[in-house]
C-alpha cells in the first residue's frame, strides 16, 4: 500500500500522551493498593455495591486513546494513489533550498531545514498545474528533482534532503540561480519562477547580479527568510554521539537571518521577500497570495498522482472514544443498586 504521512512532525506529540498513559498507570496502581489495604474484596461488595478500582484506569485509557487517533489525524495520513488528468494552465517553478549547516539552528521548530521542507510542502498542495524542481545548495548546488508534475516523487526527495546531502559547506546562492536558470526549458510558454528558502547567512559571491540578469530572461525571483533577526540560534553539532554546539575561537556560534541580502535578491529578481522568521505559517497560502497570482498559460492536459486523505477516520475514531468514555461510569450497575437499596 502507497501510504505517507504528510506532516509526519505532529508525532512528537505522541511522546507527551505516552507520558500520561504512564501517570495514569501509576496513579492505577497506587488507587488498587489503597483499596486493597482498607478491606478486601467481599467487604467492598457489600460496602460499596458495583464500584470498581479499574474504571477510572479504562476511562483514563479511552480518553488517550483519543488524543492518540487524535494527533494521527494531525499528522494528515494519505493512501491510494489516484491518477487525475487535468487541464494545465500552470507555470514552471524551481524551489531553491538552503542546506547549508546554518540551517539546523532551532530558533524555527524543529529546526530552520525542516521548516523550509514544511514550506514547500504546504505549497506542493496549492500547485495543481504547475510544473515543480527541487535544488538544494549549499557550498555546490545540485539539481535533486528536474521539473515535474510528479508531487508524490517530489515529496520523496525532500524529505531526504539534509546537510550532509550537501557537497560542502557554506552557501553559494548565485550558483544555484544559475543552475535554475539553465534548467528551465528554453522554448516554453509558461511563466517562470524561483523560490528561494533560506535564511540568509554566509552567500559567498554577491547573488543579486545573477538575480538581475534572470530578471532579464523573464524569471521571476522570490526569497523566504527562515530564522530569528535578533538573537539567531545556536547550530547543533555530533560529537562522538553526544549532542553539542558549534564552536569557533572559543565562542558559540550564533546564527542569525540576514534579512538584508534576501530582500536585495528578491527585488532584483522582481519578486518579493516573505520575512517569515520563526512563525509558524501556512506557506500554501503564501504561496497562493504570491506566486499563484503570476499570470499562467494555458497548456496540454497533465497527469497529477495524488494521495487520498484519510484523516477524518482518526477524527472519527476519536470521537467515538471520546462518546464511549462518557457512557463508562465509576460504577456497574448504579440504578440497580439503588432500586435494591430503596426496597430494602
Amino acid at each position: 500500500m502507497d501510504f505517507e504521512f504528510a506532516r509526519p512532525s505532529a508525532a512528537l506529540i505522541l511522546l507527551g500522551i505516552a507520558a500520561l498513559v504512564l501517570v495514569a498507570a501509576w496513579r492505577q496502581r497506587a488507587r488498587v493498593r489503597a483499596w486493597t489495604r482498607f478491606a478486601d474484596s467481599g467487604l467492598w461488595a457489600r460496602i460499596a455495591r458495583g464500584t470498581s478500582a479499574w474504571r477510572p484506569f479504562l476511562r483514563a485509557m479511552a480518553v488517550a486513546a483519543a488524543l492518540a487517533a487524535t494527533v494521527v489525524a494531525l499528522m494528515d495520513p494519505r493512501w491510494g494513489l489516484r491518477v487525475e488528468e487535468v487541464p494545465r494552465s500552470g507555470l514552471d517553478c524551481y524551489f531553491l533550498v538552503d542546506v547549508s549547516r546554518s540551517m539546523l539552528a532551532e530558533d524555527a521548530t524543529p529546526n530552520r531545514l525542516e521548516r523550509a521542507k514544511q514550506f514547500v510542502a504546504d505549497a506542493l498542495d496549492r500547485a495543481a498545474g504547475d510544473r515543480v524542481g527541487l535544488i538544494e545548495f549549499a557550498g555546490i548546488p545540485s539539481i535533486r528533482v528536474p521539473l515535474t508534475l510528479n508531487y508524490g516523487a517530489f515529496r520523496s526527495v525532500l524529505r531526504e534532503l539534509a546537510p550532509q546531502s550537501a557537497g560542502r559547506g557554506g552557501t553559494e546562492l548565485a550558483g544555484a540561480i544559475e543552475m535554475a536558470m539553465a534548467s528551465f526549458p528554453k522554448e516554453t510558454a509558461s511563466p517562470r519562477v524561483i523560490v528561494i528558502l533560506s535564511d540568509g547567512e554566509d552567500m559567498g559571491e554577491d547573488p543579486v547580479a545573477v538575480a538581475e540578469q534572470a530578471r532579464e530572461e523573464g524569471i521571476t525571483i522570490f526569497t523566504v527568510g527562515l530564522g530569528d533577526v535578533a538573537e539567531g540560534g545556536r547550530i547543533p553539532v555530533d560529537r562522538a554521539g553526544q549532542r553539542a554546539w558549534l564552536v569557533h575561537d572559543g565562542q558559540e556560534v550564533w546564527s542569525r537571518m540576514n534579512p538584508d541580502l534576501l530582500a536585495r535578491v528578491a527585488d532584483a529578481g522582481g519578486g518579493s521577500f516573505l520575512r517569515l522568521g520563526t512563525a509558524q505559517t501556512d506557506f500554501g497560502q503564501v504561496y497562493e497570495q504570491t506566486v499563484g497570482r503570476l499570470e499562467r498559460s494555458e497548456l496540454e492536459s497533465g497527469v497529477v498522482q495524488r494521495r487520498t486523505a484519510r484523516y477524518a477516520w482518526f477524527a472519527g475514531l476519536a470521537l467515538a472514544l471520546l462518546l464511549s468514555e462518557s457512557l463508562v461510569g465509576d460504577r456497574r450497575g448504579a440504578a440497580t443498586s439503588r432500586r435494591t437499596g430503596g426496597a430494602a
